[in-house]
Order: structure tokens, then C-alpha cells, then sequence
């Protein structure tokens, strides 16, 4: 088929031209999901800058601002909950304007917020430093929006496979990210701000090259696209998105499949939230310097994102199922080591990498038995609504583990988090057997 061209695209609506038009310029399928996925991989990597960055020092950051070890967890909690409050209202602009219009804006504010905690900073103004780490959170809600757009396109027997490339992509710059906590904090001496902010010039660059990229290289849009080759099935203005989306969750709950998919994505999150969270401050109360603490999570992100393409095939070879079982066991293994860990610096960085590996199992199979467990007039809003809980159970634990590590120790928020894998496991064998 012709290719139509980029100037072509499908009204702001999101609604399909007129039918005569149709088969003259849709372009090809399966060339425009290559592009697509290649793309968003790109972005990926600026976008993962930005959160590595963040994840490393804002935790820090709020620490030094506060004076407060439990306070410090509202750092990742602010990011979480940022990025909870924006999945929706993304996810409508997405399915309004196109995947190009959502993702971008959420990387826009995500600079707009890295700028704000700059400013924040060297003031020692808390609210205001807390309201730029709400608007990073932005950048969250892109990143996990992301993966999600990489099926629009994709054929049934590999969307595994693409959702689980775009999550890989992020590792480059998450890995990155973290390891910038000590040039960071060069810089931020440099201009007289505290070195815990150091970061946060590198995640707003980060963020706008990541906005560059898909702004002027995603097109033709993919969601729009699949409106136009499923008439029916994604089209519709978002002004009704939120009605939509209630019926969507009811439409989740209905589905044994679905309500799986969604309950392994919130809980599996708010483990690996929780105790992420407070392990930059527990290795700095231990004597570990920044750049050590830069290292142990860009660790933790590698098993995250870096073994996720293998993740996909199996979940595209063995089941969505016997995938987010496997990361339940992974999280046990991570909890146990990294509880017990002490001042071992070792334990804690073996215990944070296998606790991303764990996350990589649960999200990418969970997030492919969600979306294709969902018919497609539905997959937006149950989409935008998974993102939008695993953003709020998220900054729940990320909220509650300061107060966990100030009562019970590091040790003891880690064993907090292990109780969840008992929900999350008892769904997947009850949908499991009730397959067979």
C-alpha cells in the first residue's frame, strides 16, 4: 500500500476521515508498527535519563530540605502520585489527539517540574520542591504510557514481544540516569546549589529531548491510525473519557483475565515502589556515598528494563500466567535478601536488582494480559485507569515506607512488601487453574 504522508494525519478529533479516503492513503500496517516501536524506543532512552535521575537524588533531595528521614520517602511517593494523577487526563489527550499529543505532554511537564525543583532547591522552599517532584511524575506517566502505545499496531501473537521492547529501551537511560548523581552534584557546586539537585538539570534536558523525538518523529500516529483501521473500535473524543473509563474498570472486573492482569501491575508496583524508596537512604545512613547509591539503582533499573525483551517471549511462549508467578518468586527472593542485608552493601545492591527483575516479569506480562484480555473500545480508558492505580497504590507505599523504615527498619519495610506477593499470587493460580 501507498504510505500516507505525515502531513496526512487524522483530524485533532481522533475521528476517522471520510470513508472514500480511507483505502486510498492508510498507509501499511505493519511498517508504520516498525516505525512506531523504533521510535518510542528512542524516546525511551531521554525519558529514562530523566527518571533515573530523579529516583537516585529526589529521595535525597526532600532528606537534606526536610531534615527528616521519613519525610524522605515522599520523594518517589510526590513522583508516583504525579504520575497517578496525570495517567488519565493523558490518556484522554492520547485518545483525542493521538498518542504523539499524550506522551509529549507528559515529557513537557516533566521539564516543566525538573525546572521547578531547581528553583526549589537552593530557596530550601519544601512545597514548591514538592510540587515540581508532582510535576516530574509526568515523565512516569509517559514512560508507562509508552509501552502501551507499542500494541496499538501489533499483531496478537507479538504484542508481548513489542510492549516488552519499548520497556527494554528504557534501560540505556535509566542505568544512565543514576550515575549522573555525581557529576550532578560537580555541577550543582559549581552554581551554588545543593548537590542532591545536581540531577535534575540532566533529567530536564533528559526530558525535552525526549518530548523532540516524538513530537517530529511519530507519525503517522499509531492510535489514530488504529482508530482509522478499526472503525468503531478506539474512536471518540475524550470529553466522555472519564464515563468511559468507569465502564471500562466494569468491564475489567468482568474478566477474570483482566482483573489478574491488573491486580499483578498495582501490587507488583507497590512493592518494588516501597522498597526502592528508602534504599538510597538506607545505604547513605550506612556511609555509602552518592555515587554508590548512583550505582545500586542503576542496577536495580537494569533488572527492570534490561532483560524485559526475553520476559516477552516467554510470556509469548509459556503463558501471561506462569510469567507473573515467576516474578512473585523473584520478589520473595529480592525482599529476603535485601532485608536481611545489614550494612552489607552487596546484599542490598543483589537484593535491589533482583527486586527489578521481578518488576520486569510482573509488569510486561500483566500489562499484555490486561490489554488484550480488554476489547478495543475499551483499551484506553482501562489503559489510562491501570496506570492511574498504579501510580496511587505506588505513592501509597512510597509514602508509607519512611514511616516502615523509622519503626521497623529497612529490614522490616521489606518484609512488609513481601505480603503482597501473597494476593497477586493467589489471583494468577486461581485464573491459572480455572484455564485448565
Amino acid at each position: 500500500m501507498t504510505a500516507v504522508p505525515e502531513s496526512s494525519e487524522s483530524a485533532p478529533s481522533g475521528l476517522s476521515p471520510e470513508p472514500g479516503r480511507d483505502a486510498a492513503v492508510l498507509p501499511d500496517r505493519a511498517a508504520v508498527q516498525h516505525r512506531t516501536v523504533n521510535v518510542l524506543m528512542a524516546a525511551q532512552i531521554f525519558i529514562g535519563v530523566g527518571m533515573g535521575a530523579v529516583i537516585s537524588s529526589g529521595s535525597l533531595l526532600v532528606e537534606r530540605l526536610t531534615g527528616s528521614q521519613a519525610a524522605a520517602g515522599f520523594a518517589t511517593t510526590l513522583v508516583t502520585l504525579g504520575a497517578a494523577a496525570l495517567s488519565v487526563p493523558l490518556a484522554a489527550l492520547s485518545r483525542s489527539r493521538g498518542r504523539r499529543a499524550g506522551l509529549g505532554l507528559g515529557a513537557l511537564i516533566a521539564a516543566a517540574g525538573s525546572l521547578v525543583v531547581l528553583v526549589a532547591a537552593p530557596l530550601g522552599w519544601v512545597p514548591l520542591a514538592f510540587l515540581g517532584l508532582l510535576l516530574v511524575g509526568a515523565g512516569t506517566a509517559a514512560n508507562l504510557q509508552s509501552r502501551f502505545a507499542a500494541t496499538d499496531l501489533a499483531e496478537a501473537d507479538g504484542r508481548a514481544r513489542a510492549l516488552s521492547l519499548v520497556v527494554w529501551s528504557v534501560t540505556v537511560g535509566a542505568v544512565l540516569g543514576p550515575n549522573l548523581t555525581g557529576p550532578g552534584a560537580t555541577a550543582a557546586r559549581a552554581v551554588e546549589l545543593p548537590e542532591e539537585a545536581g540531577a535534575f538539570v540532566f533529567s530536564g534536558v533528559a526530558y525535552l529531548l525526549g518530548w523532540a523525538l516524538i513530537h517530529t518523529r511519530l507519525r503517522p500516529d499509531p492510535m489514530l491510525l488504529a482508530a482509522r483501521l478499526n472503525p468503531g473500535g478506539t474512536t471518540g473524543r475524550g470529553a466522555r473519557f472519564l464515563t468511559r473509563m468507569s465502564g471500562a474498570l466494569r468491564h475489567v472486573a468482568a474478566s477474570p483475565s483482566a482483573l489478574t492482569g491488573l491486580i499483578a501491575l498495582v501490587l507488583g508496583h507497590a512493592v518494588m515502589v516501597s522498597v526502592m524508596t528508602m534504599t538510597p537512604v538506607h545505604l547513605a545512613h550506612h556511609g555509602a556515598s552518592l555515587s554508590v547509591v548512583g550505582f545500586t539503582i542503576s542496577l536495580h533499573i537494569a533488572g527492570m528494563y534490561a532483560f524485559s525483551p526475553l520476559v516477552g517471549r516467554a510470556a509469548d511462549r509459556f503463558g501471561r500466567v506462569p510469567v507473573i508467578l515467576a516474578g512473585q518468586v523473584v520478589y520473595v527472593a529480592a525482599t529476603l535478601l535485601a532485608g536481611t542485608a545489614g550494612d552489607r552493601r552487596w546484599a542490598v545492591t543483589a537484593g535491589l536488582f533482583l527486586l527489578g527483575v521481578g518488576w520486569s516479569c510482573a509488569t510486561v506480562a500483566a500489562s499484555t494480559l490486561l490489554s488484550e484480555s480488554v476489547d478495543a473500545g475499551h483499551r484506553a480508558e482501562v489503559q489510562g485507569a491501570s496506570d492511574m492505580l498504579m501510580g496511587l497504590v505506588g505513592a501509597a507505599g512510597g509514602a508509607l515506607s519512611g514511616a516502615f523504615v523509622a519503626v521497623s527498619g529497612y529490614g522490616g519495610l521489606n518484609a512488609a512488601a513481601a505480603v503482597l506477593v501473597l494476593p497477586v499470587s493467589g489471583c494468577a493460580l486461581y485464573f491459572g487453574l480455572r484455564k485448565r
